[in-house]
C-alpha cells in the first residue's frame, strides 16, 4: 500500500509518499510561499537528486497537482501513476472533542471540521484547503484526517478541564486540548521498542522541544496531562509564543498600553518567548549568545530549561513515577547542552546523564549511563509515520 501524507498550512504544503509495505519514504518535500508569484517547491524521490522549483502558486490545488506532476514525473518521480497512491493522510491540527480518533473524512466529517475553525483558526481552514484540493485532484482515493489533539483526549478530566464557570466548557468547549499527539504516540512508542517493554508497563515524559514546543506524561501508553492547552500558547516558554502567564499580568499590559485583543494576541504568539526575552527565536541563536557572554540570550536560555525541568518534575508527580525521559523535535535532538543541563537538574530522581552519548545530534540514541534510574533519549520523530500508519489501517476498511 502507498500512503501519502499532506500537512497544509496557511502558505506551505509538506509531504511523504509512503510505502506501507516496509514505511520506505519514496518521496518527500515541501511547497512554500503558497499565494505568491515566487512559491518555492522542493521535492526529492528515493534515490534520486533533489529538485527545486520556483513559479506561481496562488493557491493549494495548484500546489499539490505540482506535487504530484513530480512524483510522477519519469526524471524526478518514484512511481508511473496517480493511482497507484491507495490513501491520502491530512494532518489536521484540532478535532475538539469530536474527533478522538483518526477517521475517514466524508462530507459530514468537513461540515465538523468547519464548525471547529474557531478552536484553530491559524491551522484548520488550511488544513481543510488541504483536504479539498486532494479530493478533487484524487477524487477516488480514500482521505484520512490524522488529528493532532487525538492523542490527548485520553486525559482524565481533572487534567483537562479548567478551574472557570463550567457553563463555559459545556458551551463553548474551553478546556485543555494539547497538541503534537501524533509525535508524542509516535516518541512513547520507539521508547517502548528501545527499552523490550510493553508500552502498557512504562511511565513516560515525552519532550517535544521545537519553535513550537509541549511536554506530554505518559501512562500506559495513554496521555493523561500535557503542557499546551486550549490553544497552543498554553504551557512552555517557545520560540515566540509566551507559555504559561498569569491571566491578571495580561489585563494589567492591556490596560497600560491601550492594546486590543488582536494586538496583545499577537504579542503573546509572535513577540514572547526566547524572541520577547532576547530578541532572537532560533536556539542556535541564543546558544551563541550565551557563548559570546549576552545576558539576555543566558536570561531566555534559563528560563526556557527552568520550565521544561518544572513541567518534568510536575508530570513525573502526575503518574507517580517515570520510567523514561525522551527528547525530541529541532531542539529536543539538536541541543546537547540543554538536555545536559535538564538532566543535571535531575539528579533526584536517579537521572545520570552520560556526557559522551549525550553529544549526538538529531539521531536515536539513549544518554543515559547505565546506572541511571531513569532512561534518557533522543529520539527523532517522525509525525508523518504516524499519520501514514492511521491512514493505512483506516483504509484497509473502506
Amino acid at each position: 500500500m502507498k500512503v501519502f501524507v499532506l500537512n497544509c498550512g496557511s502558505s506551505s504544503v509538506k509531504y511523504k509518499l509512503f510505502d506501507m509495505t516496509d514505511e520506505s519514504v519514496l518521496a518527500d518535500g515541501k511547497v512554500e510561499r503558497i499565494g505568491q508569484e515566487n512559491a518555492v517547491v522542493t521535492h526529492q524521490s528515493s534515490g534520486k537528486e533533489k529538485v527545486t522549483k520556483t513559479l506561481p502558486i496562488l493557491e493549494h490545488t495548484v500546489a499539490i497537482q505540482e506535487v504530484l506532476n513530480l512524483i510522477v514525473d519519469k526524471e524526478h518521480g518514484c512511481i508511473k501513476d496517480v493511482s497507484e497512491i491507495n490513501a491520502v493522510g491530512h494532518r489536521v491540527v484540532h478535532g475538539g472533542e469530536s474527533f478522538l480518533d483518526s477517521v475517514l473524512i466524508t462530507d459530514n466529517v468537513k461540515t465538523t471540521l468547519r464548525s471547529l475553525t474557531d478552536l484553530a483558526p491559524l491551522h484548520n481552514p488550511a488544513n481543510i484547503a488541504g483536504i479539498i484540493a486532494a479530493e478533487k485532484l484524487m477524487p477516488n482515493i480514500p482521505q484520512i484526517a490524522v488529528f493532532d489533539t487525538a492523542f490527548h483526549s485520553t486525559m482524565p478530566k481533572h487534567a483537562y478541564l479548567y478551574a472557570i464557570p463550567h457553563s463555559l466548557y459545556l458551551r463553548h468547549k474551553v478546556r485543555r486540548y494539547g497538541f503534537h499527539g501524533t509525535s508524542h504516540k509516535y516518541i512513547s512508542g520507539r521508547v517502548a521498542a528501545l527499552m523490550q517493554k510493553d508500552i502498557s508497563e512504562l511511565k513516560i515524559v515525552s519532550c517535544h522541544l521545537g519553535n513550537g514546543a509541549s511536554i506530554t506524561a505518559i501512562k500506559g501508553g495513554q496521555s493523561i496531562d500535557t503542557s499546551m492547552g486550549f490553544t497552543p500558547l498554553e504551557g512552555l516558554m517557545m520560540g515566540t509564543r509566551s507559555g504559561d502567564i498569569d491571566p491578571g499580568a495580561i489585563f494589567y499590559i492591556m490596560d497600560k498600553e491601550k492594546l486590543p485583543v488582536a494586538n496583545i494576541n499577537s504579542m503573546l504568539n509572535k513577540h514572547s518567548g526566547l524572541y520577547g526575552i532576547a530578541g532572537v527565536s532560533d536556539m542556535r541563536d541564543i546558544e551563541r549568545g550565551v557563548e559570546e557572554g549576552d545576558a539576555m540570550a543566558r536570561t531566555a536560555y534559563d528560563i526556557f530549561e527552568y520550565r521544561i525541568r518544572k513541567y518534568i518534575g510536575a508530570y513525573v508527580a502526575s503518574m507517580d513515577g517515570v520510567d523514561a525521559i525522551a527528547f525530541t523535535a529541532g531542539i529536543g535532538e539538536n541541543t546537547p547542552s540543554l538536555r545536559s543541563q535538564i538532566c543535571r537538574n535531575l539528579s533526584y530522581l536517579g537521572v545520570e546523564i552520560d556526557e559522551e552519548a549525550n553529544k549526538i545530534r538529531g539521531k536515536e540514541t539513549e544518554i543515559s549511563t547505565p546506572n541511571s534510574k531513569v532512561k534518557v533519549f533522543v529520539i527523532p520523530t517522525d509525525e508523518e509515520v504516524v499519520i501514514a500508519r492511521d491512514t493505512a489501517e483506516i483504509a484497509k476498511m473502506v
